[in-house]
């Protein structure tokens, strides 16, 4: 029987180091990540200076853990999160062989993608919601898989074969931009625009104070792969 404090310095030297492993290695496949969107900002802004002048497309670096890319009316926010994280034991990957053989395998970075408007940045539109678009996670041995919506859901999940390298970057910054267009702003019900207290009027006007976004209500989890 070990002691207490022999138990802890194993699970400090296992679960501990495990962690910041997997913490280090997230980073520093969040740079690459801010590498490849920087190249696919500056060939789409190219291409788009011969087609519209007006549509503007850039990346914004926000520091070691966020940057957003801007493209027509929308922003993706791509965040990383600085803890590392286990799944819920009904989670499908544990149905996997990959796991079975080594559950420290199932501790992962993440990365979130969010969708907001471009004009909530810009009018400071602080009722404005965003959609989560895509959650990326990357484990010890850089294997890595995507929940997400239609192609992000399907495409990078092979989480027991898959190995995260800059083309497989590129390719789910891609699906997240391609997901975010893909759905436009719907107009508000009526009822929930009837009612604007002055003080929201009287703040700027308004439009800029009721809450806005593509789809209220949205809910990840439940989000159908129709457009609504």
């Amino acid at each position: 029987m070990k002691t207490p404090k022999e138990l802890i310095i194993d699970t400090l030297r296992t679960k501990a180091a495990l962690k910041q492993n997997v913490f280090k290695k997230t980073k520093e496949v969040f740079k690459n990540f801010k590498i490849e969107a920087k190249k696919l900002v500056e060939e789409l802004s190219l291409e788009m200076e011969g087609i519209n002048k007006n549509i503007i497309v850039e990346m914004v670096d926000k520091g070691n853990y966020e940057f957003h890319i801007m493209f027509g009316g929308d922003i993706l926010i791509f965040f990383m999160h600085t803890n590392v994280f286990d799944f819920d034991k009904n989670h499908p990957i544990w149905k996997t062989s990959y796991l079975k053989e080594d559950e420290l395998r199932a501790y992962c970075g993440m990365i979130n993608v969010y969708n907001f408007l471009g004009d909530s940045f810009k009018y400071n539109r602080l009722n404005d919601v965003g959609y989560l678009v895509a959650r990326f996670f990357l484990n010890k041995e850089d294997h890595y898989f995507v929940e997400g919506k239609r192609q992000l859901g399907f495409l990078y999940n092979d989480f027991v074969n898959e190995t995260i390298n800059k083309n497989n970057i590129r390719k789910i910054i891609e699906s997240s931009i391609l997901y975010s267009m893909d759905f436009d702003l719907l107009t508000p019900t009526y009822e929930t625009m009837q009612n604007v207290s002055v003080h929201e009027v009287n703040e700027a006007t308004s439009a800029m104070n009721i809450k806005t976004g593509k789809r209220l209500g949205f809910k990840f989890e439940a989000d159908s792969d129709n457009i609504n």
